[in-house]
């Protein structure tokens, strides 16, 4: 038994002390993308001992877990559809610089800077309270915990533990992301995109080199590669509707060994964002021909490899508002505050592609601490009190799912 709530999803003060526990263990043990055997150990020990019958995706790690209706055999879903509740296991490969900190990174060169530790802390909190109200008769309709590996890996583990069956039977899906701008104790909502897509590309451009003293004898490919550099970003985005956001964003630029030598090699890489799922689905094509375009002017052959990463995170309106409605009855409607959309990726958009569902930003900055923080920061930290806050949001959402749906 939990001992325990005064509301369903109030956490008792041993289960608290535990899953703080579990998050500050999780924290010092980070693992990278499909590498995650531990942490998926330590969810599926903690499970099974609530009763549970988790099951190890096909990829090795990572979980999901039915709390009520299950299937009666693999290829058939549950009588009534099944509210999942997600959160992504792994971790960044940053070094941990927090000071003084006694839970910080042990493994060199790794660390939770993203907050998925607290994503799995509460997904998991929120599976053990919900599985004891399953045994008390008081849980209305069928939840699944999906603990997923590799969100930081393009492009995200979701589709494999989309193929691994993770969304069989299941009517809508809901998350929780670290905010810290948003102080600890509220959540930030949006209508709609959320975050942005995330595409990553390399451009390799050819020549056949020659002397700078003749350039016209041969392909200029510094100026070429440059004039990629300078041109490709504004001519995809004069191409599409300037309210999609469509940005073209380089981060490296090589070429070249000798001061007079036109180099026959050159390679630039960077990142295409997106704000728009429409004009996502159209970039490649758009970059592409821009990229041709350029090139050619200037007689480089261009070798373009467009890695697809992510579409935004498009929050369903429904589910929104059950994310708004189950935060005002636990916490007040002054615990949920409007958020703007991210240029960031989330590979949770990937389960959106089928499902309805929302995402909601999870305070954790400490209530007065007014330092400028942000994610993917090797000092990056979370107020603990929000454990408390995505237990109870996941657990009411779950209690208000079935007599609103």
């Amino acid at each position: 038994m939990l001992p325990g709530a005064a509301l369903p999803g109030t956490l008792s003060a041993e289960l608290r002390a535990e899953l703080i526990a579990f998050r500050r263990d999780m924290h010092m043990h980070p693992e990278l993308g499909n590498q995650e055997f531990r942490t998926t150990a330590a969810l599926k020990a903690r499970l099974e001992l609530a009763g549970l019958a988790p099951r190890v995706l096909a990829t090795g790690t990572g979980l999901v877990c039915d709390i009520g209706a299950a299937p009666a055999d693999p290829g058939s879903g549950p009588a009534r559809p099944v509210l999942a509740l997600r959160a992504d296991i792994d971790a960044l490969p940053i070094p941990d610089t927090k000071i003084g900190c006694v839970y910080r990174s042990t493994v060199p060169d790794r660390a939770h800077a993203c907050g998925h530790d607290m994503h799995t802390t509460v997904v998991l909190g929120a599976g053990l309270v919900l599985a004891e109200l399953h045994r008390q008769g008081a849980l209305p309709r069928p939840v699944r915990l999906i603990f997923q590996p590799a969100e930081e890996v393009l492009p995200g583990g979701a589709p494999d533990a989309i193929d691994s069956g993770v969304l069989e039977g299941v009517g809508r899906i809901i998350g929780v992301h670290c905010d810290p701008k948003v102080d600890a104790g509220r959540i930030g909502l949006r209508h709609g995109p959320i975050t942005s897509a995330c595409d990553r590309l390399e451009i390799a451009l050819d020549g056949p080199g020659g002397h700078t003293a003749r350039p016209h004898l041969t392909t200029d490919l510094v100026t070429a590669a440059a004039r990629v550099a300078t041109d490709v970003p504004t001519l995809v985005a004069r191409r599409v509707d300037a309210r999609s956001g469509l940005a073209v964003t380089w981060g490296r630029i090589e070429s070249g060994h000798a001061c007079n030598v036109v180099p026959q090699h050159a390679e630039l890489s960077g990142t295409v964002r997106c704000l728009d799922l429409d004009a996502w689905r159209m970039a490649p094509d758009l970059v592409h021909a821009a990229i041709d375009e350029v090139a050619s002017l200037y007689r480089a052959k261009s070798e373009i490899n467009y890695i697809r990463g992510v579409p935004p995170v498009v929050n369903d309106p429904l589910v929104t508002e059950l994310l708004h409605d189950a935060m005002a009855a636990r916490r007040g409607t002054h615990s949920v505050e409007d958020t703007t959309q991210s240029l960031g990726g989330e590979d949770f958009s990937w389960y959106l592609e089928r499902v309805p569902g929302a995402m909601a930003r999870l305070g954790v900055r400490t209530p007065g601490d007014r330092v400028a923080r942000d994610l993917h920061q090797g000092d990056f930290d979370a107020d603990e009190s929000a454990i408390d806050v995505g237990v109870e949001l996941f657990t009411a959402a779950a209690l208000l799912d079935a007599s609103r749906f």
